[in-house]
């Protein structure tokens, strides 16, 4: 293991008791003032911790996967299709009233990216292309998005309609050890195909054809990104809900200290994806809102959307450098 990986590994055995004490109500379990400080800890704060971990793990890998896959850096886990979809079925719990077993939505939502993951590898194939497979996972996601507008649209009832929007705003709060269970070997398992994909993302830096000629399978390697996303996002949605900007902020963080090749990014991205995701759920329970809990989508959407916006002018500057864009 890397001196990268050790020093994030170290930030984040740093940064979960912070988050176990953390909140609008700060906890002392060593003071015998605070009543049943224990049994918040370890059935409240403890399994939010551990899907912070898990979601941004898969969310930070998934991303510098994607931008390995189709070399481009702005690309985010969203455009397979996959998390739309995920977040489709979600909905439909929600709107047909069958979330209301605690187990529902979430199976509703790995069915909702299981479906993406089979549509996105039959409409691609396995000799499709990057265009191809990224113009079929773009078709899967405008599909989902229009599906959930009409859902929204067409609530049975303001409870429902409340339900669904406040699910799509994205949050790991009142979760319990039962979401944990399904996002961290989801995760686990997710990260672990994307890793297996490593060599063939780094080959694909050289074009399909020479990627062939060194003996890389591109159905395999597709197959393992549908995998792989579709684990790592399907599972932090069923979960989380949406939760943007964490596989296109990650990988740009951690490049630079990287020799930028695909493989050695995503075992570091996953790492600062679980950092990130862990201290910004600390920072949303921290600050004080008169409405209650900042929600951590809306929290990491804006932070993302400034960097995205930075991000585009710096490529901006840089293709104008080379005579490119105006």
């Amino acid at each position: 293991m890397n001196r990268l990986n050790l020093t994030l590994l170290a930030l984040i055995v740093l940064a979960v008791p912070l988050s176990l004490l953390a909140g609008q109500v700060w906890i002392n379990p060593f003071d015998p003032a605070v009543p049943n400080a224990a049994a918040i800890l370890l059935e409240l704060r403890l399994p939010r911790a551990v899907l912070a971990l898990a979601v941004g793990s898969g969310l930070g890998a998934a991303g510098a996967a994607m931008q390995g896959y189709l070399r481009n850096p702005l690309a985010d886990p969203g455009l397979f299709g996959i998390a739309p979809c995920a977040a489709l079925g979600a909905v439909l719990s929600l709107w047909t009233g069958y979330a209301v077993s605690a187990w529902t939505l979430p199976l509703f939502a790995l069915a909702g990216a299981a479906i993406g993951m089979l549509l996105l590898s039959l409409i691609a194939g396995k000799n499709g292309g990057v265009a191809t497979f990224t113009l079929a996972g773009m078709m899967l996601a405008s599909l989902a998005g229009a599906l959930m507008s009409l859902a929204i649209s067409l609530a049975p009832s303001p409870f429902a309609l409340s339900e669904i929007v406040t699910w799509l705003m994205g949050a790991i709060a009142d979760r319990s050890w039962n979401e944990a269970w399904i996002a961290v070997p989801g995760a686990l398992v997710g990260i672990a195909a994307l890793r297996l994909a490593g060599r063939g993302l780094d080959a694909l830096l050289l074009g399909d054809a020479v990627a062939r000629s060194l003996g890389i399978n591109l159905g395999r390697l597709q197959a393992l990104l549908v995998i792989g996303v579709g684990l790592t996002v399907g599972t932090g949605v069923a979960v989380a809900g949406i939760i943007g900007f964490v596989g296109l902020v990650v990988p740009h963080l951690v490049r630079p200290l990287t020799d930028r090749r695909p493989s050695s990014l995503i075992v570091p991205s996953a790492l600062a994806g679980a950092l990130l995701l862990l201290i910004a759920d600390c920072l949303c329970r921290v600050l004080p809102l008169a409405g209650g809990e900042l929600r951590l989508g809306i929290a990491l959407s804006l932070i993302g959307a400034p960097f995205f916006l930075a991000l585009l002018l710096r490529m901006r500057r840089g293709t104008s450098a080379d005579g490119g864009w105006a």
